[in-house]
């Protein structure tokens, strides 16, 4: 059964992140770039996606945070730590802390849009839908809505893998939920990925920061 639309702005989002910490942070965009400026690159990509989660409707926008928050966090969130264990796992938790709608998204697609995100978060985003997919052109998702958030819907599906974002979707039509996707977009993991985002993007601070760090330099 589909769950009942909840009123426009119900919907709490999530953004879960990582510290840009050098060392921590896109290691596989070392090489070219040096450690700080992979963190560089983070810190730039996270700032994009959560200043544009600021422009969209949410009852609560939460940043799930792995370490401190710093410079590029604004206004307006609030800050939950992530829980121990696998990816799986935290993002099972992050679901679990709330009690509505929620979407969650990540900080590697700066070039979100409010547009992108605009029919999981419409009045009737959940009229008939149990869950929103945002698939990555990697293979993972790079978004995850669910109406009625159940951890069990995400723990125990391998992370960082070409079929991750093929098993998450399965594991949700498994459960009888009814399933919207949202358009695929392409992850930041290598430095060629870097370029595209930048190009999808050119006026964010992700692209800023590309540039500013020569990312011509890797075509």
């Amino acid at each position: 059964m589909s769950a009942r639309m909840p009123p426009a702005g119900a919907t709490t989002l999530l953004v879960i992140a990582k510290e840009p910490v050098p060392g921590r942070v896109k290691t596989r965009l070392t090489p070219p770039f040096s450690p700080g400026e992979a963190a560089e690159l983070a810190a730039a990509a996270l700032e994009d996606t959560l200043r544009t989660v600021l422009t969209l409707p949410a009852s609560r926008r939460v940043l799930v945070l792995d370490g401190r928050p710093g410079p590029w966090l604004p206004r307006g969130y609030d800050v939950l730590p992530q829980s121990a264990g696998a990816l799986d796992e935290r993002i099972a938790a992050a679901f679990g802390t709330c009690s509505g709608p929620a979407l969650l998204i990540g900080m590697d697609t700066p070039q979100i849009t409010p547009s992108l995100l605009a029919p999981a978060l419409s009045p009737g985003a959940w009229d008939g839908c149990d869950a929103w997919f945002g698939p990555a052109e990697d293979g993972g998702f790079w978004a995850l809505g669910l109406a009625a958030p159940d951890p069990g819907l995400v723990r125990g599906v391998p992370m960082s893998r070409p079929d991750t974002g093929e098993i998450q979707r399965a594991r949700l039509i498994g459960a009888g939920l009814a399933v919207r996707d949202l358009p695929a977009l392409r992850d930041v993991d290598t430095a060629e990925d870097a370029l595209h985002v930048a190009a999808a993007a050119p006026h964010g601070r992700f692209a800023d920061a590309l540039t500013r760090l020569g990312g011509a330099a890797v075509r």
